[in-house]
């Protein structure tokens, strides 16, 4: 069965239902079985996926957003603004909460919920004042011991003139280099694209979890594509050779946890994927709470030195 004769089957058992409210029919019998092997077709068609399909999946409108998990995982949330050097950034948004007691601070890229508001949050994609800001609120963290926590959901930094001129590249690396150095724990998770240096500069943490059916990526499929073959419609192709999905990163040793999701995708059920990050949250938190600040740093350092291979050749 495939997707299409899925759609037909739940939208059968939704007429169903209203039958039965209509005419107080008693099918709940009928209806949990079909509802059963809906979520078994489900569950079969999302294990059998190839990474298109996922990269699809992880671009889709209706996926949560870093503000939509904000609010089912923390409390208290306060979202804080500007980079103090130019402006604010609706691309990124970040902020101060608690996590079951504990104060937290938050970073994430934020999509839009429709149309007009994407164009507002230009799709996720930072300019450099986003990053200034990401970075101004982190120093802020590790100067009062708070862990940092980042969602990661991004295309790329924005890719406009204007950005260069006030400083993209800078903005990104400083980033890079000033999360490497703070002495808080830093748990970035994955949540739909994690493209290019737009979505390194909120990685470089302590631990790295991708939710299914995410890709993280030195370039998108289609950039790649365009590279490697003249030809931005060779995506697919392209995200096949690249190893970017969850799968593939954890087994090359980028990433340390693939959270699952539930039957359907991550947007069918916001509040119990909320659950299965904080899970994954709690725990990494409680094994970090153990470390003193020297020891996270250099628990970071070599989590990044050991990841990619090298040969080495004796030469004549």
């Amino acid at each position: 069965m495939n997707s299409q004769e899925l759609k037909k089957l739940e939208n059968h058992i939704v007429e169903l239902r209203e039958m039965s409210l209509k005419h107080e029919l008693d099918l709940m019998e009928v209806l949990n079985n079909l509802e059963q092997k809906a979520n078994e077709i489900k569950s079969h068609l999302h294990e059998n996926m190839d990474i298109w399909d996922k990269i699809k999946l992880s671009r889709i409108q209706q996926r949560p957003t870093t503000l939509d998990f904000i609010h089912h995982i923390f409390e208290d949330f306060i979202e804080l603004h500007g980079d103090r050097l130019y402006g604010d950034d609706p691309a990124l948004v970040s902020g101060i909460a608690t996590f079951e007691g504990v104060p937290i601070t938050i970073i994430g890229n934020q999509k839009g919920k429709n149309t007009k508001d994407n164009i507002y949050r230009r799709f996720g994609m930072s300019q450099p004042e986003g990053y200034r800001k990401a970075l101004r609120i982190m120093q802020q963290a590790n100067k009062f011991n708070r862990p940092i926590v980042t969602f990661i959901n991004t295309p790329g930094a924005f890719p406009g003139r204007e950005a260069e001129e006030r400083g993209q590249s800078e903005a990104i690396a400083r980033n890079l280099r000033e999360m490497a150095s703070f002495g808080v724990p830093i748990i970035c998770i994955v949540i739909g694209e994690g493209g290019s240096g737009g979505a390194l500069a909120l990685g470089i943490g302590n631990r790295i979890f991708m939710l299914e059916n995410t890709f993280y990526s030195v370039i998108s499929p289609e950039g790649a594509a365009a590279l490697l073959w003249k030809d931005a419609t060779q995506a697919k192709r392209a995200a096949e050779v690249l190893k970017i999905s969850a799968k593939d990163l954890l087994e090359l040793g980028v990433i340390d946890e693939i959270i699952k999701k539930p039957v359907g995708g991550a947007h069918i059920d916001l509040p119990l994927q909320s659950q299965y990050i904080k899970a994954s949250l709690r725990k990494a938190l409680q094994e970090l709470g153990s470390l003193d600040n020297g020891m996270i740093r250099q628990q970071r350092f070599d989590k990044f030195r050991k990841i990619g291979v090298y040969m080495e050749e004796k030469l004549d």
